[in-house]
């Protein structure tokens, strides 16, 4: 009988799975060369150069033309764009109930007021009925995230906008280059905010953002936006247009993120190889996640189902064993659901009254809590399994190796 390394057996998993080597002597080389220059020029290193040109110009013309412009994070990537559309203060921002913080955050630091919208069951991803749902006088704009590179069920989601005439902006932070109908997420949208930091699928370094949009106008709004209302695409003599924050992309940044975009198709088409290779040694027990029609995940993490017919334990149960054996797994999701977060559920945003949710201007009811069933639900049947792109024959089936021991001992 195989002793459990959660009840002191010895683990099924005996090697290090391996790392991801995203980066080279490219990406070095690129970032050498700036010094290069400066050095030689008595320069230092800036933003606004020639690498970010470059870059933006290089990941428009990836997602199949446009615009894109540089930040300093996935959050302010959001919070940009967000700006660029200007909603009055005190409206309302659908967002779904499974994000990031940094995804739902932003709404409030435009002083709006965000309305989470439940999950489809089963899934990480907003709800297009539950989003209709939410939609009322008050709402000037929706955020929809593709959660861990799955997309959104992003065309239902913009025939309810468009018959509502509301903008849209999609949080592809862990969705880099995944697809519906062949098409990128992030272009369906008016705009879409990517995270480029350390660990997505194409980096910037330790930081960094990126926000696409296919209109010129728009474009030179979110520019301004982004480095204090500077009147970029304005009249000579234009002076800065609204009031922002500083969230530039350095050229550092930049130089890096020219070479990873390189790559960042290849990554996902590994990563989706990885994951079917996987598919076939799985047991019954955990199952792959079911893709919305016409989808392709770029598989940030691996969302996987618990599936408990026949088994002698809770998802929680066997998410956890499973972690023990080696496997790089996160157990639950629910750090994930900002609005059970204390700043939420506090009204945290600014100072120690509420605000905005509390100001008389704001015309919806101020203590709402949202009912998020099917969010609370996913959480207790869906777990996350990191992988990547460079993962071997031998880690995938060290990997299936571990989740079958865990089957077999708890199977009835």
């Amino acid at each position: 009988m195989e002793i459990l390394a959660i009840n002191g057996g010895e683990k099924a998993v005996k090697k290090p799975f391996t790392n991801r080597f995203a980066m080279d002597g490219k990406e070095k080389n690129a970032v050498m060369k700036l010094f290069d220059d400066a050095l030689a020029t008595g320069s230092n290193i800036g933003y606004n150069g020639p690498e970010e040109e470059a870059l933006c110009k290089e990941f428009a013309e990836k997602m199949g033309g446009g615009y894109a412009d540089g930040v300093n994070g996935g959050t302010n990537a959001v919070y940009v764009a967000l700006r660029a559309i200007n909603p009055e203060p005190f409206s309302e921002i659908i967002v779904g109930a499974v994000t990031d913080p940094g995804g739902m955050m932003p709404i409030l630091m435009c002083n709006c007021i965000p309305v989470v919208a439940d999950v489809t069951p089963g899934t990480y991803n907003a709800s297009p009925e539950e989003i209709e749902s939410l939609i009322t006088p008050l709402t000037a704009a929706i955020i929809v995230a593709h959660i861990a590179g799955e997309p959104a069920d992003i065309k239902k989601i913009m025939a309810i906008a468009d018959k509502h005439n509301i903008p849209v902006i999609e949080d592809c932070a862990q969705s880099h280059f995944a697809t519906v109908d062949e098409q990128p997420v992030g272009t369906f949208g008016r705009f879409g905010a990517f995270s480029t930091m350390f660990g997505k699928h194409f980096n910037t370094g330790g930081q960094g953002g990126i926000v696409f949009t296919k209109s010129e106008e728009d474009y030179y709004k979110v520019r301004g936006v982004a480095d204090r209302g500077k009147p970029f695409g304005l009249p000579a003599g234009s002076t800065n247009w609204i009031a922002s924050i500083n969230s530039n992309l350095n050229e550092i940044g930049a130089a890096i993120g020219r070479e990873q975009l390189k790559k960042v198709e290849s990554f996902g088409a590994s990563r989706r190889a990885v994951v079917e290779k996987l598919r076939k040694l799985l047991p019954p027990s955990v199952e792959l996640p079911k893709l919305v029609e016409g989808a392709e995940s770029a598989v940030w993490f691996l969302r996987l189902t618990f599936n408990g017919k026949g088994m002698s334990c809770t998802k929680d149960e066997f998410a956890n064993t499973c972690a023990a054996e080696g496997l790089p797994i996160n157990p639950s999701y629910r750090g994930a659901l900002p609005s059970l977060m204390t700043w939420f559920t506090e009204r945290r945003a600014f100072g120690i009254k509420g605000f905005p949710w509390t100001s008389p201007e704001y015309k919806g009811s101020n203590n709402r809590d949202f009912d998020i069933p099917n969010a609370k639900a996913v959480m207790d049947t869906c777990f996350n399994l990191h992988l990547n792109e460079s993962w071997t024959d031998e880690d995938i089936q060290q990997a299936a190796d571990a989740f079958n021991k865990v089957d077999r001992a708890y199977r009835k």
